[in-house]
């Protein structure tokens, strides 16, 4: 929950601003505003407090305790410029909250811990259980010394500037091991626990085994990502409590399911109680991965509880972002998330030079040039499978006529894919021009490096059959230079001459041009690739200069 604390009228409009619209994350604190700190402090995981910045320190300096801990707080001025993380900047998510109330309230987000301020990761705000020297570690990025990176488990980490060797290191494992001097270690969630139980089994006897595995076998318990059985013991005391006390989920699996996976000790016993010679080993190995602990049962006399421990690897994670069509505030937020978070980038060089500026240092850019699609789709994929969090960069949105396409298509099941939309070159062009896709639209590339004309000529007669407004992409060039003449007259033979023609071309950058034309007037010769070429129906009008396909609301009819 997020305290909303404020002390003036304007400080109470914005407060309430922030309150509708985040209803229910948000709780306004009222009354003196000594009191509503205090209390809001205790209760809440943040605070945003639209009040002076000397105030809000003189305030909550009594009431820190732990930075861990203590809750994030964002001061945001009486006139609403500027929300700034006062507090809590990583451990207390005030960065993050500072940047998300400056979105709702058109604040200037201010952040100034030292790592942020650069672009790098911060070591505490990688989503890992971090141990060690993280102050000193971090000193040392930030000035660029070499910092190792040493990892023992393969694991998707954002971008971290580091070396092969260095008097600083980070290091990434699940083994039980104290951090040396002048080092972090970061604990991935690579471990899972299967776990048995008899029914009535007591929860300090499981979890005392799974405790007693993990020590035995040299393992971390804070690199526990879950415990695992199966369905029917989903409501045992014994093993929900164990979860509980671990701070894990509890994940569960049909009996079936665990029956068809290949384990080293089988047993008549699970079998006959719920159906499947395993529950420990398979429940922990349905996943696939490492076997590290096999099935051991508890201490007690008779053994109510077995476990076994397994390590999965870390799954590669491939985002396949669109930038959008070229300008910077057309590449939406989650698009700039995704390129900050990853630390493989592959796209072609003239897109890795629109966003470089965005990346974290530390990025590895696999840029080429034109021509080398699935190359690059392959790199990305081949990047992912090696356990990295890989962006794979494409204009516009990234599932048209784009990246996605050759991506997933060379992708399987073992790595994460996301995509993240973006605005395309017909939207971008379209909101130049007016509205011509106000009604059914259809976009087609005149292009046939991968597709015959025969084909892409039959799509455009059907469009034309159809009266459906046509936005072209790859429209001419200079070895194609007979295909945009064609599909015209394919149109024309449906639509009237005057017919609205829009041209754009580079929509949305510096030397963006545009102009409205009919049918019968454009001339192919002044398109080129970076143009699109959107022809209306025949309902399509040109109304004060703008291109406009009407909707067909009753309104909007013609008076007769």
């Amino acid at each position: 929950m997020i305290g909303l604390i404020s002390a003036t009228a304007a400080g109470a409009a914005a407060r309430d601003r922030l309150a509708e619209a985040w209803p229910d994350r948000t709780r306004v604190y009222g009354g003196p505003v000594a009191d509503a700190v205090r209390t809001a402090f205790a209760e809440c995981e943040q605070l945003v407090c639209f009040l002076a910045t000397g105030a809000v320190v003189r305030l909550v300096a009594p009431l820190l305790g732990d930075k861990r801990t203590d809750p994030g707080v964002v001061c945001v001025d009486e006139g609403g410029r500027f929300a700034v993380s006062l507090v809590g900047g990583h451990g207390g998510g005030a960065n993050e909250l500072a940047c998300a109330v400056g979105g709702v309230l058109g604040a200037e987000p201010v952040v100034t811990t030292a790592t942020d301020a650069v672009g790098l990761a911060g070591l505490d705000t990688l989503g890992l259980p971090v141990e060690g020297d993280v102050a000193g570690v971090s000193r040392a990025l930030l000035d660029g010394e070499p910092v190792a990176l040493r990892a023992e488990v393969s694991w998707p980490l954002p971008p971290l500037p580091v070396a092969e060797d260095g008097a600083y290191a980070v290091r990434v494992t699940d083994r039980l091991v104290e951090p040396a001097e002048r080092e972090v270690v970061l604990r991935p969630p690579s471990l899972v626990v299967g776990v048995g139980a008899s029914k009535g089994a007591p929860v300090d006897e499981v979890l005392g085994l799974v405790e007693g595995a993990l020590r035995d076998a040299g393992l971390s318990a804070a690199s526990v990502a879950e415990l695992a059985t199966v369905d029917a013991k989903a409501g045992e005391p014994g093993i929900v409590g164990a979860a509980e006390r671990l701070g894990v989920p509890l994940v569960t699996y049909a009996a079936e399911e665990l029956a068809g996976v290949e384990v080293p000790n089988p047993s008549d016993a699970p079998l006959a109680a719920v159906g499947t010679p395993s529950v420990a080993e398979a429940a922990a190995l349905v996943g696939g991965g490492e076997l590290l602990v096999p099935k051991r049962k508890s201490a007690a006399v008779p053994a109510m509880a077995t476990c076994a421990v397994v390590r999965r690897p870390g799954r590669g994670r491939l985002a396949v972002v669109g930038l959008g069509p070229g300008a910077r505030d057309l590449v939406t937020p989650r698009a700039q998330a995704e390129l900050r978070r990853a630390s493989v980038l592959v796209g072609l060089d003239q897109y890795v030079d629109q966003i470089r500026d965005l990346l974290r240092p530390g990025t590895r850019v696999l840029e080429s040039g034109l021509g080398a699609e699935e190359e690059r789709a392959r790199t990305a994929v081949e990047e992912a499978r090696r356990g990295h969090s890989v962006a794979l960069i494409g204009s516009g949105d990234a599932g048209v006529y784009a990246m996605a396409s050759p991506a997933l298509a060379e992708a399987s099941d073992d790595i994460d894919v996301v995509g993240v939309p973006g605005v395309t070159a017909a939207l971008a062009a379209g909101a130049i021009l007016g509205a011509p896709l106000g009604h059914d639209h259809v976009s087609i590339s005149l292009s046939d490096l991968h597709t015959p004309w025969e084909v892409i000529e039959r799509r455009v007669r059907a469009a034309a059959e159809a009266d459906i407004v046509v936005t072209f992409y790859n429209p001419r060039s200079r070895g194609r230079d007979w295909q945009l003449p064609k599909a015209l007259a394919i149109l024309a033979e449906h639509r009237e001459p005057t017919t609205p023609v829009g041209v754009v071309r580079n929509a949305s950058r510096a030397d963006e041009s545009s102009r409205l034309t009919t049918l019968a007037a454009l001339d192919p010769a002044t398109v080129d690739m970076m143009t699109v070429v959107t022809v209306g129906n025949t309902a399509t009008r040109e109304i004060a200069g703008r291109m406009v396909t009407p909707r067909g609301y009753r309104w909007q009819e013609e008076p007769k």
